[in-house]
């Protein structure tokens, strides 16, 4: 039923600052661009992250993090959350150690969307029978 994960949407308010914070913190531009909307592709399996005008959330959304964390594979947790706080992120979740290898942590964007990642060696077992 479910065959993977294909795109990740983050509303704001400001979708110019976000598309810019996005491209500093990525390091590349997004592929795709329509009005009120910019996407980019990311890591391995390439990934969508979209970023959506807030205007064109639903009715009865909410303003603040909440709900599920979403969480991409990251090589280094520690590193990438100093990275995240150095562009203005807050902390959401610290970083927490799972137990065998997994270890996990999330942020908040400037944006009020919930950035999380994880070190996850499941991942990098799927991704070395790919290769």
């Amino acid at each position: 039923m479910l065959r993977g994960l294909t795109t990740v949407s983050f509303w704001a308010a400001d979708l110019s600052a976000a598309k810019n914070w996005y491209t500093e913190l990525l390091g590349v531009e997004p592929y795709f661009e329509r009005p009120g909307y910019a996407e980019f592709r990311l890591g391995d399996y390439q990934h969508e992250l979209g970023l959506i005008d807030s205007r064109y959330a639903p009715a009865g959304s909410g303003t603040g993090p909440s709900g599920a964390v979403v969480y991409w594979h990251v090589d280094d947790v520690s590193a990438t959350l100093a990275r995240l706080l150095s562009l203005g992120a807050k902390e959401y979740q610290p970083l927490t150690d799972r137990g065998a290898g997994f270890v996990t942590a999330a942020v908040t964007d400037p944006f009020g969307n919930i950035l999380g990642f994880m070190h996850n060696p499941h991942y990098l077992d799927v991704l070395g029978t790919r290769r």
